[in-house]
């Protein structure tokens, strides 16, 4: 018999993965929509921008409604929303239609982003918190092993738009889950008072938090150096170095491997040295690799192995980073973990797609910018560890 527990995992998990596939389902059709909609590479781009933005951005509506009304409601517009979206892409006939469209479909992917972790810090805390985080993570990493496989799948008989009919089918799954599956975590007893002026205190306070903004940013270099990678790694792999749709998701599904594997020591690690000293750790290891990564690269080395192989190793540690910085984040701000949870979200999510914007506009056919601007987002992050985990690294397990 499946464990609450896991059965909480599980369906946060594929949930969370909502949004996730919405971004690396269609990754591999990038080049593909380029030249179908007659669009230039940066505004094809643009359609993965928008994306984050609205999605980022909107998590703080969603985090606070969460926390007036309940987790369910906001869970069942932002579907219906995606799921609206979703359609409106697969009937897109230039690229301006799909990018507003992808805006619709962000702004209903933006609620089961925020809206899991909330539930996450309702159920547990410390290392039960990290544990189920970790668990959530496990499942969520699926997504970009099978997206991709599955968008290949489906664009090389059916062309790209199939891909969005795709996602229409899993916002319609998602829906049922969230009836039929997720229980309501935030009793009316424990719903703060419905009003802008609660809202707008709360976001004040977080804003004021430094522990609070250092982790988000931690670990936001560290989800936009992904990002940066998701932007500009079809064109390099298929474009650049040859591979067919196909083989690019076999590639890209190695980062979500590393992270995978990863993630499933978060708890016990945490548990063990303190979670702080393990994300200060994690940081070296991803700032290690990215920069020997680029300084291969600016000596001329431009082979796809090696930068398959130097990815997988600096992607590795954010599968410890990402999941502890976030659990840390919200332990302190249990009341108002949907808007702690929101945003977090949008802070990542509005600078992931700034890196996206300023990649896109380096992007010159080649792997130099893509790996310069995770090099940077890497040491941004270790840095930014040193000065917030300062005075915790030497703490318990409670840390």
């Amino acid at each position: 018999m499946i464990s609450t527990y896991t059965k909480n995992a599980i369906v946060l998990g594929l949930l969370a993965a909502v949004g996730p596939f919405a971004i690396d389902m269609y990754i591999p059709a990038l080049p593909t929509i380029a030249a179908d909609l007659h669009a230039s590479t940066q505004a094809t781009q643009m359609t993965l921008m928008v994306f984050f933005v609205s999605f980022g951005v909107l998590q703080i509506v969603y985090g606070p409604l969460s926390d007036m009304f309940g987790r369910k409601p906001p869970l069942y517009f932002g579907l219906v929303l995606y799921v609206a979206g979703a359609i409106g892409c697969s009937l897109a006939g230039t690229i301006e239609s799909l990018i507003a469209f992808r805006v619709v479909q962000g702004i209903g992917a933006s609620a089961v982003m925020v809206i899991p972790r909330a539930i996450i810090r309702d159920l547990y805390t410390g290392i039960e918190a990290t544990k189920l985080m970790s668990l959530v993570m496990l499942v969520l990493s699926v997504a970009p092993i099978l997206a991709p496989l599955g968008g290949s799948a489906l664009i090389v008989p059916f062309g790209w738009r199939a891909v969005f009919m795709a996602m229409t089918v899993i916002g319609v799954l998602g829906l049922i889950l969230v009836i039929r599956a997720l229980p309501e975590t935030r009793p009316a007893s424990e719903r703060i008072s419905a009003s802008f002026g609660s809202a707008f205190a709360g976001f004040g306070r977080l804003l004021r938090h430094g522990h609070f903004l250092g982790l988000t940013f931690i670990g936001g270099f560290g989800m936009a150096s992904f990002f940066v990678y998701l932007a500009s790694s079809s064109f390099i792999y298929i474009d650049h170095f040859g591979l067919t749709p196909t083989q690019y998701s076999f590639a890209f599904s190695l980062n979500a491997i590393a992270f995978i594997g990863t993630s499933q020591f978060a708890a016990t690690l945490g548990g063990r040295f303190g979670m702080a000293r393990v994300v200060r750790a994690a940081i070296g290891g991803f700032a290690f690799f990215a920069l020997v990564l680029l300084a291969l690269t600016l000596a001329g080395v431009d082979n796809l192995y090696v930068l398959i192989a130097l990815l997988f190793c600096a992607n590795g540690p954010l599968g410890l980073v990402i999941p502890t910085c976030m659990v840390l984040a919200l332990e302190e701000h249990g009341p108002i973990a949907g808007m702690a949870s929101a945003l977090g979200g949008t802070l990542q999510m509005v600078f992931g797609a700034i890196m996206i914007v300023v990649v896109s506009q380096l992007f010159d056919g080649t792997a130099l910018p893509m790996v310069g601007m995770i090099a940077f987002s890497a040491v941004c992050a270790l840095i930014l560890g040193l000065i917030t985990l300062r005075g915790r690294v030497l703490a318990g397990p409670a840390h």
